[in-house]
């Protein structure tokens, strides 16, 4: 783990070891669900959130995102991998795939042997590498339901990869029962809210054994109020108009969210974080 190492490293060795700390990915980790307008891209997101509060325990952290909303596995690897290892990150988190297994036909066993083979090459760089496996959409709706057993078959094959390479595996899946609850989810059901991210932001830092400066909110939500079947079936049909079925369309022309749009940080940068304004950022937009 990154504990026994890396965080050890800069807590003993804060001017010879520094963080740097590079995201790749996709919406997941651009931090699409999480809006914040002071930022770019108009995100922050659980990896910012994580970023913020190493920065605060180690105050030289830098950090780059380069993940970009809709890409899948092909892109993130060919336009994310030779940038990220160029930065000489000490830690990097990647998560892709997520949108590969909502396409309509996908071999898994030739997109993971990829994804092996970038995992590995950012480990032989020197890197602590952190991954994700996917959420369980038992709960979910519609077609995103259906991508269920894609998604355990990912999963299985992800866990193999983290153990020959010595990954740091967040196991989202297994996290599923707690972030089911749909107060952690934004209006389009598919990525978390502000909510969601600062909750996963504190199951990453647990991962990778270090203590938050400013509460996270790992605490158990209220117990949720009910809702009628009517109310579950209009919710149900407001999101097919407004969500769904616009992705769908998007699916159809061959386009995606993130067309045209650029990486939130391509360039390792600090942050100007401090307890006072983390903690009153700390709930934003839920």
């Amino acid at each position: 783990m990154m504990s026994a190492e890396t965080v050890r490293d800069a807590q003993e060795n804060p001017e010879r070891d520094p963080i740097r700390f590079v995201a790749l990915g996709d919406s997941f980790t651009e931090g699409v669900g999480d809006p914040d307008p002071s930022r770019p891209n108009g995100v922050r997101g659980w990896a910012d959130r994580v970023a913020e509060q190493l920065t605060l325990r180690f105050p030289r952290t830098t950090y780059a995102n380069l993940a970009i909303r809709g890409r899948t596995m092909g892109p993130i690897l060919d336009e994310q991998i030779e940038p990220a290892l160029a930065l000489e990150p000490t830690l990097v988190s990647i998560y892709a795939g997520g949108n590969d297994i909502l396409r309509p036909s996908i071999d898994i066993d030739d997109m993971m042997l990829q994804y092996e083979d970038a995992i590995s090459r950012l480990r032989s760089s020197g890197a602590h590498v952190m991954a994700f496996t996917g959420f369980d959409a038992k709960n979910f709706y519609g077609v995103f339901k259906g991508t269920r057993g894609r998604a355990a078959i990912y999963n299985e094959l992800l866990r193999e990869i983290a153990d020959r390479h010595g990954v740091i595996l967040v196991d989202y899946w297994r996290m599923s029962k707690e972030f089911s609850d749909p107060r952690l989810w934004a209006p389009d059901r598919l990525h978390m809210n502000s909510l969601g991210h600062q909750k996963l932001a504190g199951k990453v830092l647990e991962a990778l054994d270090v203590t938050p400066v400013v509460d996270l909110g790992l605490e158990a939500l209220p117990q949720l109020r009910k809702v009628s079947r009517v109310q579950t079936t209009r919710a149900n049909v407001e999101w097919m108009r407004e969500f769904a079925l616009p992705w769908v369309g998007r699916r159809l022309r061959g386009t995606s969210s993130g067309d045209g749009m650029k990486a939130k940080y391509p360039e390792l940068q600090s942050l100007h974080v401090t307890e006072s304004t983390e903690s009153k950022t700390g709930n934003s937009g839920d």
